[in-house]
């Protein structure tokens, strides 16, 4: 690789390498001119472009170059510093997506696991306001079935997996446990939760292995309550702070031309 085809820059003080034709990737801007050098405001100092701008915000805007789309942390909070860095930079695609704020920003996610034992069986309920975290939870949960024999002589026929129990896209429901059937025949349940191998026919059991897959999924545990004393159903809430898909930018061009920018979402979410 030539060094023409490197760039270095030193925005603010922070150095950055990269290809030029990163840079070049909107033809009208002005990282784009300052590799004609038509640019007076950026000085190329043995060897690297000086630029006297801001180098934390300057990461963001190479890695929109780079990729075409805006990808920011949890926590980000300068939209508007970005978006008046963009407007210098006269990358104005990426300064309209900076102006979709409420696209970008992380929303709270809620969850809510409701359980009840009863006897020697354990019911669970989980609601979230994502229905794609619901359907990925229903994937991770397997509920298994098997009958067994108590007398004259024990026995048990083999686990068959029962599918998920769907109300709606923003809840599902299984249960654990044992219940007799007829006679001395009765009905066994397991949960598995993935990662885990492990088969659990325990209602506690199972509800600590879901607080634990939960928490390990970044939700944290908000609220305890009793629903129902008499029933004695409990109620754990969840929250978790969920970032949003990612803004593309689609560029179109012609011969000659300098090319259009057209924003679409990269990731289609199926929950809201």
């Amino acid at each position: 690789m030539s060094s023409r085809e490197v760039v270095a820059l030193s925005v603010g003080g922070v150095r950055f390498v990269t290809r030029a034709s990163t840079l070049r990737q909107f033809p009208e801007s002005r990282l784009a001119r300052m590799l004609s050098e038509d640019d007076q405001e950026f000085k190329l100092v043995n060897g690297e472009f000086f630029v006297d701008r801001d180098g934390t915000l300057f990461s963001y805007i190479l890695d929109f170059l780079r990729t075409l789309q805006v990808s920011l942390p949890a926590d980000f909070s300068d939209f508007e510093r970005l978006r008046r860095e963009a407007e210098f930079y006269e990358l104005y695609p990426l300064a309209d997506l900076l102006g979709q704020e409420h696209l970008l920003k992380p929303r709270l996610e809620i969850l809510e696991v409701r359980f009840f034992l009863q006897e020697t069986q354990a019911f669970f309920r989980i609601f979230g306001s994502c229905s794609t975290t619901v359907e990925r939870l229903a994937d991770q949960i397997t509920v298994f079935m098997g009958q067994s024999w108590s007398s004259p002589f024990p026995s048990q026929k083999p686990l068959v997996p029962l599918p998920s129990e769907r109300p709606s896209h923003h809840d599902l429901v299984f249960q654990c446990g044992t219940e007799y059937a007829t006679g001395d025949q009765f009905v066994a349940r397991y949960v598995s939760i993935k990662p885990d191998n492990r088969k659990l026919i325990n209602g506690v059991n199972v509800l600590g292995l879901l607080v634990d897959t939960l928490l390990k999924d970044g939700f944290r545990l908000v609220s305890t309550r009793t629903v129902s004393s008499e029933e004695k159903v409990e109620c754990y809430s969840f929250e978790r702070l969920k970032r949003p898909a990612g803004l593309a930018v689609t560029v179109s061009q012609t011969p000659g031309s300098s090319g259009t920018a057209q924003a679409k979402r990269s990731h289609m979410q199926k929950g809201k």
